[in-house]
């Protein structure tokens, strides 16, 4: 029952949304930073994350038109329904949020590929948010089993991915700068795209080939902070000092270089400099934001209920990566919860209209290629909802964000983006 009076506010919503998104694509970001191929040598490409297949197709594109296709081959991961037709770099889809048995296949093969490159060769990591979860290597004496049983607790407990990466890091052979190891001495290249707030290169896709800032005993804390009891493998696991991620100096990274070719930050600007193009004074609260996605959201809306009283016209604007304490069984996603929040707290307030949504095109649900990228929010999403016997804050409730606003047909439904920069928010007030 999508309305029929909001269509203005909708498209400008939506044009923001996109330009977010699209200015963090692959195709966009990523063929001025790909390397030369070395002389006497090849390029290895690894990779894995919600962008890392439109990365894979963009460094092949680039590596056919100058003649040097024969002199790369790779192996990519990326999230079930993100993959892409590649014409030399094999791409393989695995589980997230929660790793999958292709998850540690995808692992391995990386893993192995890394240790293969001679003294002439060049890796190139392709790497961008949701690499956690898609590469998955269990340390020594950790089941894969008890892995994905952690990590179903970790994003149900509400803990930011900052936290939930400082544990998996140090369950794992891959993160924490392991892979790098497992490339030394050849040449090592990581390309990323950030998803994480302050785009600390040890916290994208848990920092596979960077020094690890964190330790065993920042794991354990964060566990016992999120009242989580692990089992008797992961407690061990996370004692065993042989467990421990690179940290900075070690030789095992000399070889290694890093840059980031696209970030939430210039996202937001795209975004901000449409709006400004609409009249919209632009407020920014930052490309880094934590925290519960309904307090969040109930703060969002006092800002914005502030600048309607004002009479001014304002786009506030944010990024970051929210989180959801689960305590019902409803589906739905942080951006989601944080639209039904915004709505909640907004009280059908006129004038005042926004949107959330994941900038891979998926925000939480059941890990599924059509699940929504997030929801829009308008002066009558209350009226509409209330015509069809939705009761807002019984649905916030059970967490069941998704079940609220399909009916009303304000769910943001692109499909993979084939990026990752996390979330964009916005909230359009017009006086």
């Amino acid at each position: 029952m999508k309305d029929g009076t909001n269509g203005g506010v909708r498209e400008t919503l939506s044009t923001l949304f996109e330009a977010a998104y699209q200015t963090a694509h692959p195709s966009v970001c990523l063929p001025t930073h790909l390397p030369p191929v070395p002389e006497n040598g090849r390029i290895i490409i690894i990779g894995a994350g919600k962008g890392s297949a439109a990365m894979a197709v963009a460094a092949e594109e680039h590596y056919i038109a100058t003649g040097q296709a024969d002199r790369i081959s790779g192996l990519i991961s990326t999230r079930h329904g993100f993959a892409l037709p590649t014409k030399v770099i094999e791409i393989m889809e695995a589980g997230h949020p929660v790793p999958d048995a292709n998850s540690v296949v995808g692992a391995a093969r990386a893993i192995a590929l890394a240790k293969s490159a001679g003294p002439n060769d060049l890796v190139l990591c392709l790497l961008s948010g949701g690499a956690s979860a898609i590469w998955a290597a269990p340390a020594p004496g950790v089941s894969f089993e008890a892995k994905q049983t952690l990590t179903r607790q970790l994003l149900k407990s509400g803990a930011p991915i900052s936290e939930m990466n400082c544990v998996r890091k140090h369950l794992s052979e891959i993160k924490g700068g392991k892979l790098a190891a497992a490339v030394y001495p050849a040449r090592l290249l990581t390309l990323a795209i950030s998803d994480v707030p302050g785009d600390n290169p040890d916290e994208i896709g848990s920092g596979p080939t960077v020094a690890d800032h964190s330790t065993l005993a920042d794991a354990r804390d964060v566990l016992a902070k999120w009242k989580i009891t692990p089992s008797a493998e992961i407690a061990d696991a996370l004692s065993d000092p042989r467990h421990e991620t690179l940290k900075a100096g070690d030789p095992k990274l000399s070889n290694s270089r890093y840059e980031i070719v696209a970030a939430p930050r210039a996202s937001i600007e795209a975004a901000a400099s449409i709006a400004r193009l609409h009249g919209y004074h632009v407020i920014t609260l930052g490309d880094d934001l934590e925290g519960e996605a309904r307090d969040v959201a109930r703060t969002h809306a006092e800002m914005a209920l502030e600048a309607k009283h004002k009479g001014e016209k304002v786009a506030i604007m944010s990024g970051g990566e929210l989180t959801v304490t689960v305590r019902g069984n409803g589906s739905g996603g942080p951006n989601q919860e944080y639209a039904l929040g915004l709505a909640i707290a907004l009280n059908g307030m006129p004038g005042i209209s926004g949107l959330a949504g994941d900038t891979d095109g998926i925000d939480g649900g059941g890990g599924h290629a059509g699940d929504p990228a997030g929801a829009m929010v308008f002066p009558d999403t209350l009226q509409r909802a209330a015509a069809a016997n939705l009761n807002a804050a019984k649905f916030l409730e059970n967490n069941d964000s998704t079940g609220f606003f399909r009916p009303l047909g304000d769910l943001i439904l692109c499909g993979p983006t084939q990026t990752n920069v996390n979330d964009f928010r916005v909230i359009l007030v017009d006086p």
